[in-house]
Order: structure tokens, then C-alpha cells, then sequence
């Protein structure tokens, strides 16, 4: 090859390398997830700003760090930068304003384990003064978010509704309702407040609460705001919410005193004929945890530097049951809302679980009476289900049910649920009379002409679904009673109020739909077993309920001894011996059927693999116990005894459920 050849090659060579070498811009693919990360990600997110906000600072030559620790300082002078969009200038520095205010939140500084009691009291002042400015500092920041974030959001050319599929709304969207979750808590801590105030301070801005859209807290006094944001619920399935706009929050009342006796609870033998103060029997719980959406907004509608530095702002409080929609800057937007949060705290704070195996033993003096627990603001529109547990069993049984009721906008918007919390120690036939006591009066209080007030449903499990077919059934049992005592002369108690009372069934009218879940209405020979047989003997009935009817003897002149001696005889027994195939309960009771023309339903388990009625079981209660003839419909599901607690037989319950709106006219078929 001729040597001007290799010249021309070599040249050529060295000209490609160098070119290559001096290249800025490579292209490579990247995967999904790091592009989607780079587009929403936030400071929410991970430990630095997002993208979009770090792209603004990166044009004026600020770096992330130093900006985000002066927040001041650094949107002072990103306002002096004509070429910074009003959008970008508002989202970026309401970003940099929440960063430094979750700086603080995470500082030792604003931790309250500072607050070192065993140090000399000097130290404990400065420590103190030190947690103070550093909660003020946090409130400082919190507060700027909001307002960044509310203008961007409603005082910018573009509105809310020409974003509609921009990532940097969702962002800021999130910005406003973290930044307002954490400004209420904060101040309170700051400021320890007995109960709620009207209106919150931070520095010159003003927030005052505004309930004119949350009537039942109007004049009420508030125990605890908390936020709904982070909360999270190990033995909730899921959380049930509705994306939209505002901060979610739980609002927890105080607790109503149980003012019908003092030191331990009483036992009232004839609930009916009590006299209850105001007379409103204390049992009966109005709901005490609430879900309320909160937004914030200026108090009129002003310029953007008025929101920013000088504007009062109000916090408006919404019933996320009755309000969808929430109005901002003159348009219409979806209202947030977190439905299961109310719900797994009134579970998590009151330990129901543990309350139901004490009540078992007796070990528990509050549960002597029966409760009924409302699990939302009463709502005279709305249908409702009354839930009755089993045996050593609390409101808990029903998680899954209730929740999915509150995630099933139809079910939501048309039922509100009651729960029934009761002994299970207690002779079965006692407890029915107690809680068909405690049903009547909770159904009084409802305005007679409101759609609460008729067609509710009832739905028991186990020994709840024993209890729930006597709650709608007639039947006079009080000749079959007296023929079981050993003592004829047992007879003179046949018209004493407290047992005819008792055998004298009647039927709560509100109900026109029950469901039966695992009920072993002829009994089981569970109980019979010699496991079982040694439990029945450690469980007792409850001490202040014998007492009680003592009490009530004696004031007849009427020998308490000689009616105690049918205890012995099986006569009266505890819950679970009660649920023996061979009890006299069950002898009572077992024919008794359901009111004629009351729609009801039966769901049972089945462990085994035969499809013969016969055989099946839930591995506690048989089908042929379990099983009513007349009922509209039957499911077996394949499970064990606990199976409300299946998806199989929540969604068969659900759609019994929607199937008695259909049938009512509430919804389409």
C-alpha cells in the first residue's frame, strides 16, 4: 500500500477516536422503573427534591443542599430570577419549604425523648426551650408549604383542571395534604392543648377551623385530630379510601362516662324498665372515632403574595359520608377520604379482642352488660346492619365484612353499620334478652319516619346467629321452661318480670332481612367434647349477673337458693355449655323459627370433601344443625367455622346485601 494511503487511514483513525472521546452526549436505554422513579419521585419519596425542583435550581446555579437548609434565603432569590416561571417558582419553593420542615420533624431537636426529666432543672429548661423552637421552626415551614402549594395550585394562570395529567400536580397535591396532616399534630404538641382549639397560630398566620360542613362537631368538643396519612393497621386487609382532594383525619370524641352505676359496672336485670339518666341508656355509643377531610384556604379569595405572606386561612372540616365533592377557587373537585382508618382505630385502642376472652372468665367488669357501638355518624338516610359475633368472639370477628362494606360505594352509601359487643359467658337466653333490650332502644332513638328506621338487616355468626334468629322470631316457651324444672313448686316464678321476660320471645321489627353464619341452631357436639367439657367448668357465669338476679328475689321475698339450685341441674348455664347439642337450650329453643315473611339467609363452612349433608361440617358446627328450612338462600363454602372472615363469604354477603337494595328500589338490578 502506498505510503499516503496509510497517512489517510491513520489520520482518519485518530480523527474518530478523538471525536468519540470528546463526545458529550451518549444514548443507552433505561430501564422503566428508573424513568418513571425520575418523573414522580419527590421528596416525599427519598432524601432529595424532586427532579422537577431540581431542575429549576440547577438553571439558576443553586445548589439543592444549601437551598433546602436557608429555604428563606434561597426562594428570596429565586424571585429575583425573571426567567423562573411563576409554576415553577411556587411548586419548587413549596417542596423546599415541606423538605426543611421534615428536616426538623427527624432533628433530635424536635424528638419529645429530649425532654430528659431525670437531668438538673436547667438542663430540663433549656432542652425545653430547644424543643419549642425547633416544633415553631417545623410549623414555620409546614405553614409556607400550604401556601406555596395552595397557589400553585388555585392562583396560577393554568388551573387545577388544565394539569390534569401533569406529575407535578400530583406532587404538589401531596405536598399540600402532607404539609397540612402534619401542621395539626405538630401544633399540637406544641402547645398541648386539653382538646382541640377553634384555631391554630403559627408565627402571624392564623388557620381557624371551620365545622359548617361537619355539623355533628359543631359546639363538640374534640379529644384528638389525628392524622389518617401514615397510619397503618397490621390486621386490616386494606384501607379503604377515596383519592381527591384534602388531608384525611380522624376525629376521636371524648368518652361518654358510664354514668348507671358506680365502681364496677351493674348488672340491670330489667333493662326495659330501667331508668336511664336522660333516658338514654350509656350502652349505646354514638361513634366516637370519625373520618374528616380537612382543606385549607384563604378566608378571601386574595392575591398570590397575600396567600404567601399575609392571608388568615381556614380549615375546613368535611364529612367524607356525606360530601363527594368539595368547591376550591370557584370549581368543583373529588373530595379525599379515608374510611377504614376511624374503624381499625376504635379496634387497635380499645383491644376488643382481649376484652371478649376476659369477659369469657369473668375477668372483664366492663363487658357485663351488653354494648352497641355505632360505627359512623347516625345517618337517618341510610339502612342499617346490626352485627352479632360468636363465642369468645368481639366486634374484631367482623373486620373483613366491615371493611368491605365501607370499600363498596354502594353498600357505603346506603348502610351504615351497628355493632353489638357482648358477654359470650352469659346463659344464651340472657344475652338475647339483653341485646334485644339494648337493639329496641337504640331503634327508639331513631326518628320514626326516617329510612334508618325499617328494613335493617341483622347478621349473626355462631352463637350471634343463635341469638340473631331469636331476635327476630316470636315464640311463648315459658310452659316448655317450667316443665323442665325438677321443682314444681318453681312454678310461682312463672309470672315474676324477670323470667317471663325471657320466655316470652318477641321479634324486633326493624329487621325484615337477617343472615345466619355458621349457626349451630340445634347445637353442636363440639361442646360435648372432654376439652371442651373441662372449659366449661373454668368459665363461669359472671358474678355480677347471679348477683343481680338475687337482688331482684330477694326484694319478691322469693328464695334465691331454691331457683340457684336449677344451675346445678343445667337449667341455667353458661354461654358455651349452651350450645351443647344436649342443653336444655337448645331443647328450648331449637324449633323455633324465624317470623313469618322475614327474608333470611344461611352461609356455613365445610372442611370436608363429601358433598353429603349429612357429613359436612365446619369442624365445629354440622350443616344439619346450621341449616333452617325456609331460608331464601343457602351458600356452603369451603372453610372452617370462622368463615365470615373468608373472601367467599364476604362477597356472598355483599351480594345478599346489594340484592336487599335491589329488592327495596335503592339500587338498579
Amino acid at each position: 500500500m502506498p505510503k499516503h494511503i496509510y497517512k489517510i487511514v491513520f489520520s482518519a483513525l485518530v480523527s474518530g477516536y478523538l471525536l468519540t472521546g470528546c463526545q458529550i452526549v451518549s444514548v443507552k436505554n433505561q430501564a422503566i422503573n428508573v424513568t418513571i422513579a425520575n418523573e414522580r419521585e419527590s421528596i416525599l419519596t427519598r432524601d432529595k427534591l424532586s427532579e422537577a425542583s431540581l431542575n429549576v435550581l440547577s438553571m439558576t446555579g443553586r445548589e439543592a443542599k444549601v437551598c433546602s437548609e436557608q429555604p428563606d434565603q434561597c426562594i428570596q432569590e429565586l424571585q429575583q430570577i425573571p426567567q423562573i416561571q411563576e409554576e415553577q417558582l411556587l411548586s419548587t419553593a413549596s417542596e423546599i419549604y415541606l423538605s426543611k420542615a421534615l428536616t426538623f420533624e427527624k432533628s433530635n431537636d424536635c424528638k419529645i425523648s429530649i425532654l430528659n426529666r431525670t437531668q438538673s432543672e436547667e438542663k430540663q429548661k433549656l432542652q425545653q426551650v430547644s424543643y419549642d423552637h425547633c416544633l415553631d421552626q417545623q410549623l414555620y415551614m409546614l405553614d409556607k408549604s400550604i401556601r406555596y402549594s395552595y397557589a400553585y395550585m388555585f392562583k396560577t394562570k393554568r388551573g387545577p383542571q388544565d394539569r390534569i395529567f401533569d406529575n407535578r400536580q400530583v406532587q404538589i397535591r401531596d405536598f399540600y395534604n402532607l404539609a397540612l396532616a402534619k401542621l395539626i399534630p405538630t401544633y399540637a404538641l406544641r402547645h398541648k392543648p386539653t382538646e382541640v382549639q377553634s384555631q391554630i397560630k403559627v408565627g402571624n398566620s392564623i388557620y381557624k377551623i371551620n365545622f359548617d360542613a361537619y355539623p355533628q362537631l359543631k359546639q363538640q368538643k374534640i379529644e384528638q385530630l389525628l392524622s389518617s396519612y401514615n397510619l397503618n393497621f397490621s390486621g386490616l386487609r386494606s384501607i379503604n379510601r377515596r383519592d381527591g382532594f384534602g388531608s384525611e383525619f380522624v376525629v376521636v370524641l371524648p368518652q361518654v362516662k358510664d354514668d348507671i352505676g358506680e365502681g364496677k359496672a351493674k348488672y340491670i336485670i330489667d333493662p326495659i324498665n330501667f331508668s336511664y339518666k336522660n333516658g338514654i341508656n350509656p350502652n349505646i355509643h354514638q361513634a366516637r372515632y370519625l373520618a374528616a377531610t380537612i382543606i385549607a384556604e384563604p378566608k378571601s379569595s386574595q392575591n398570590i403574595q397575600d396567600i404567601l405572606n399575609q392571608s388568615e386561612f381556614e380549615l375546613k372540616a368535611f364529612d367524607p359520608y356525606k360530601y363527594e365533592k368539595v368547591s376550591m377557587a370557584g370549581k368543583s373537585y373529588p373530595l379525599a377520604a379515608n374510611f377504614s382508618t376511624p374503624y381499625g382505630l376504635w379496634l387497635a385502642q380499645n383491644n376488643l379482642g382481649k376484652a371478649a376472652y376476659l369477659s369469657l372468665i369473668d375477668r372483664d367488669d366492663h363487658l357485663t352488660m351488653p354494648h352497641l357501638y355505632m360505627l359512623e355518624p347516625y345517618n337517618p338516610n341510610k339502612k342499617i346492619i346490626v352485627l352479632v359475633h360468636g363465642l369468645a368472639s368481639s366486634p374484631e370477628a367482623w373486620i373483613r365484612l366491615t371493611n368491605d362494606i365501607m370499600g363498596d360505594n354502594a353498600l357505603r352509601e346506603n348502610f351504615q353499620v351497628w355493632q353489638v359487643f357482648y358477654s359470650t359467658n352469659m346463659p344464651i337466653i340472657e344475652s338475647r334478652f339483653q341485646i334485644y333490650a339494648l337493639i329496641n332502644q337504640a331503634f327508639a332513638q331513631v326518628d320514626a319516619k326516617s329510612a334508618a328506621k325499617k328494613d335493617a338487616v341483622l347478621i349473626g355468626h355462631s352463637m350471634g346467629g343463635i341469638i340473631a334468629r331469636l331476635l327476630v322470631s316470636d315464640a311463648d316457651v315459658t310452659k316448655k321452661a317450667l316443665s323442665m324444672m325438677n321443682n314444681r313448686q318453681l312454678a310461682k316464678y312463672q309470672k315474676l318480670p324477670i323470667v317471663s321476660q325471657r320466655l316470652v320471645i318477641r321479634d324486633i321489627p326493624n329487621f325484615n332481612r337477617a343472615i345466619f353464619l355458621a349457626a349451630p341452631h340445634r347445637g353442636t357436639e363440639y361442646a360435648d367434647r372432654w376439652f371442651t367439657k373441662a372449659a366449661r367448668k373454668i368459665i363461669r357465669l359472671p358474678v355480677t349477673f347471679v348477683s343481680a338476679i338475687g337482688d331482684s328475689l330477694q326484694s319478691q321475698n322469693l328464695d334465691f337458693k331454691e331457683l340457684m339450685d336449677q344451675i346445678d341441674q343445667g337449667f341455667i348455664q353458661n354461654g358455651p355449655s349452651d350450645l351443647s347439642h344436649q342443653s336444655k337450650f337448645m331443647e328450648l329453643t331449637e324449633d323455633i323459627a324465624p317470623r313469618k315473611g322475614l327474608a333470611f339467609h344461611s352461609i356455613m363452612g365445610n372442611i370436608t370433601k363429601s358433598d353429603d349433608l349429612n357429613v359436612i361440617t365446619d369442624g365445629i358446627v354440622p350443616y344439619k344443625s346450621a341449616h333452617l328450612s325456609g331460608a331464601l338462600s343457602e351458600k356452603i363454602i369451603k372453610g372452617g367455622h370462622s368463615i365470615q372472615e373468608t373472601p367467599e363469604a364476604v362477597l356472598e354477603l355483599r351480594r345478599i346485601l346489594r340484592l336487599h337494595l335491589t329488592q327495596l328500589g335503592l339500587q338498579k338490578p
